[in-house]
Parts: C-alpha cells; sequence; structure tokens
C-alpha cells in the first residue's frame, strides 16, 4: 500500500504521541530500581515484599497482554490508549501518596493496568500505518524512544528523588500521563483514512474467541514466548528492581555509580532495538540475530554470578553490552506476528508478550524470597543489608532464565521477514 503525503504526516504525528505515552510506560517499569533503598525505607519492607511491591506491575501487565490484543484488534488503539493513559495517570497519584505498603501496591497496579494497553497498542497502528517490510525497524525506532523513559528510570530518577522526593516525581508523572491520554484520544486512527468520527468496529465475539485459540494453538508461536519469557523476564527483573541494590551492595558501588550503570543498561537496550531490528530486516533473517545475542547475554550472566569485582570501566562495559544483547527478544515479536495470520498482529504480539511479562512477575519476588532466606538479620537506617552470597542465590534464579531463553531460541521458525503463515498452514 502507497501512503500520501498527509497520511505519512499523520501517522508520524500519531507515533510520536505514542512513543511518548511509551516512555512513561518504561519509567513506570523500572522505576522501582532507581528508588529501590527508597522504598525498602519508606514501606520497611522485605526482599519479598519490595519485589512483591515492584512484581505487581508485571502481573496485570501480563494478564492484560491478551485482552489489549483483542482490544486493539477490535475496538482500536485510540479508546485502549484514552482509558488505559487516565487508569495509569490515577495510579500514578496514589502510588505517589501512598502512606502504607498496601496503599502503594494498589496504585501500582493500577499503574500496570493502564500502560499495559500502550506497546501492544503501538505495534497495531505500526502494522496499519507502516509497509510490513519495515515493521521491525519501526518497532525499534519506537523502542529507542520509548527506552528513554528506562533511562530516566536510572541515574535521574535517583536524583530526582534525592531532591524532590520520589513522591513528587510520581505525582507529577500522574498528571502527564492524563494529559497524553487525552492527546491519543484527539490525534491516534484507528485505519487509515479514517476521519475525526473514528468508530470503532464491532466486536464479533466468536471471530475473536477463533482467533485467539488460533494464536495458542499455533506450535510456531510458543518459541517467540518462551524467548520473551526468559530473556525480556530476566531484563525486567535484573533492570526493573535488582540492578541497583546488587552493585552497591555486592560491589560497593554509591547510589550514583550504580544508577548511572542502569542508565547504561537501559541506553544500551535502547540503542540495541534500533541496531538488531535493523540488522534483521537487512539480512532478511530472525532467528541468527536472536541466537547470536541471546547466547552473549547469557555469558555475561556467567560473569555476575562469580560476584568477582571488576574494574569500573570494565562493569560499565559489561552492562552496556548488556542492554544491547537484551535488545535481541524484541524480536520475538515479528517472529510470532509473521508465524500468525496478519489480521491477528494483536493478538499474536500480546501472546509472545505475556512471556517476557510472567518472567518479571514471577522473578522479581522470587529473587528477594530466595535472598531473604540467607539473609543473617544486618540492617542500616531500617534496610535490611545482603550479603553477596544471599543476591549469588537470587540471581541464580535470573541466570537460569536467561539460558532457558538462549535455548528456546533454537525452537524459533525462521520467517525471511516476510508473513508464512500461509506456507505453513498448507
Amino acid at each position: 500500500m502507497e501512503f500520501t503525503p498527509e497520511q505519512k504526516r499523520r501517522r508520524a504525528l500519531m507515533l510520536s504521541v505514542v512513543v511518548a505515552a511509551y516512555v512513561l510506560s518504561f519509567f513506570q517499569r523500572f522505576a522501582p530500581a532507581g528508588i529501590a533503598q527508597d522504598l525498602a525505607a519508606a514501606f520497611q519492607t522485605t526482599a519479598a515484599s519490595l519485589g512483591a511491591l515492584a512484581a505487581t506491575y508485571f502481573w496485570v501487565y501480563m494478564v492484560m497482554q491478551v485482552p489489549t490484543g483483542v482490544l486493539a484488534d477490535t475496538l482500536g488503539p485510540r479508546r485502549v490508549l484514552f482509558l488505559g493513559g487516565m487508569v495509569a495517570g490515577g495510579g500514578s497519584l496514589l502510588f505517589g501518596m501512598a502512606e502504607t505498603l498496601d496503599g502503594a501496591l494498589v496504585g501500582r497496579t493500577l499503574i500496570g493496568l493502564g500502560v499495559s494497553v500502550v506497546f501492544i497498542s503501538m505495534l497495531k497502528i505500526i502494522a496499519v500505518w507502516f509497509e510490513e517490510r519495515r515493521f521491525a525497524t519501526m518497532v525499534g525506532l519506537a523502542m529507542l524512544g520509548g527506552n528513554l523513559g528506562s533511562v530516566l528510570a536510572g541515574a535521574p530518577l535517583s536524583w530526582l528523588a534525592q531532591e524532590a522526593g520520589w513522591r513528587s516525581v510520581f505525582v507529577g508523572v500522574g498528571l502527564v500521563s492524563f494529559a497524553l491520554g487525552a492527546l491519543c484520544w484527539l490525534l491516534v486512527r484507528d485505519r487509515v483514512g479514517a476521519g475525526t468520527a473514528d468508530h470503532g468496529p464491532k466486536v464479533d465475539r466468536t471471530a475473536v474467541l477463533t482467533g485467539l485459540l488460533g494464536v495458542v494453538r499455533n506450535r510456531h508461536t510458543w518459541p517467540a514466548a518462551a524467548v520473551n519469557f526468559g530473556l525480556g523476564g530476566s531484563f525486567f527483573a535484573f533492570g526493573g528492581l535488582w540492578a541497583t541494590p546488587y552493585l552497591m551492595q555486592v560491589h560497593g558501588m554509591s547510589r550514583a555509580v550504580a544508577t548511572s550503570h542502569l542508565s547504561l543498561y537501559f541506553a544500551g537496550f535502547a540503542l540495541g532495538c534500533l541496531f538488531i531490528g535493523g540488522l534483521s530486516d537487512r539480512l532478511g533473517r530472525r532467528k541468527p540475530v536472536v541466537l547470536v545475542s541471546a547466547h552473549v547475554y547469557g555469558l555475561i550472566w556467567l560473569v555476575w554470578l562469580t560476584g568477582m569485582l571488576l574494574p569500573l570501566a570494565l562493569s560499565y562495559a559489561l552492562f552496556a553490552l548488556m542492554g544491547v544483547a537484551t535488545a535481541s527478544f524484541t524480536l520475538t515479536w515479528a517472529c510470532a506476528k509473521e508465524v500468525n495470520p496478519p489480521h491477528l498482529s494483536g493478538m499474536s504480539t500480546s501472546v509472545t508478550n505475556m512471556g517476557g511479562f510472567l518472567g518479571g512477575a514471577l522473578l522479581q519476588p522470587l529473587v528477594g524470597w530466595m535472598m531473604d532466606l540467607s539473609w543473617n538479620g544486618t540492617m542500616a537506617d531500617g534496610v535490611r543489608l545482603y550479603s553477596p552470597e544471599d543476591f549469588r542465590y537470587g540471581l541464580l534464579l535470573i541466570a537460569a532464565a536467561v539460558w532457558f531463553g538462549a535455548v528456546a531460541a533454537w525452537r524459533i521458525r525462521e520467517t525471511h521477514c516476510r508473513n508464512i503463515y500461509k506456507e505453513i498452514a498448507s
């Protein structure tokens, strides 16, 4: 399909607004890592409780992936993004003003519910408004912009939280979320050529259920979901919570140095999304890119398990490389989309995306639980201090998930960057 200059202008404007919402989504996802010490002190939590607080986001995000895919394919992303912005804004306000752990859990849950619709809606917009051959590249570009939120959740958030207080930060983010939700309503259109009075298509429940079952029953969908579970889940668990405490308590880094590692990790991931998606499209291959990157990521994790103290330059370099390698899991959305019917792109990517969020939801509290089991009772300023051995027990779970994803990558079906569903079906 050829797009007119006006349509190209509109799609660029739409995507810029949705990517801005995606920035907030990534910020909310990884914010606990930048303020982990503040949250532990504010709510007097154990490692397991802190993990549960952070993981609440991932549980609701995971549960919402299939419903979001269904809504994106039926009601359209415009309405979904508007409602998501309102819910996420309210959750951020509640989280910032919470006086108890229970209140923070409710706020975090609403945040996860609200932002859970952004990514799948963004993929749907790219699938509808851009050429198929550019899908992985456009997803990489969108994620490069969206990952600004994860970079901001590292050193910048840590600094701002110390200057203005972490509660004020989340109140401000809530107000921005309201504004972006309103802009999505005004600017986003579900179909090429849709006018201002854009009405979403009528929901056919039978067709929705049939399509979803078709995606789930397609055996070629699941290797992509497994890679997403291992690589994406480990990224969310480590980068989303445990990286900063690990660097501070095991490697003796200051909070500023630890969070700068975190920001570099996220920056590497952002650049990796762009580089790996573009490389895959240029090569016309998916599987080799995922395989090589996943195994590099797994090898780096063997270094962290040793607990050895590294020169600062080397630890920075490994965090940056780890971010680039981690980005290989973003190709799983293209892998899943290209082995399922094109009109089910929202459902196929959402089913695959569930893997990563299930991994994050399970690993964040489980890592904390493992650390609590061996904790010797040491505390400082009301915050538990864990030994290198405590962290090694917990991070062993993350490393196992990484290698599970790397092994699963061998089962991905090569698509040569085109939809091969008809070939598979025949």
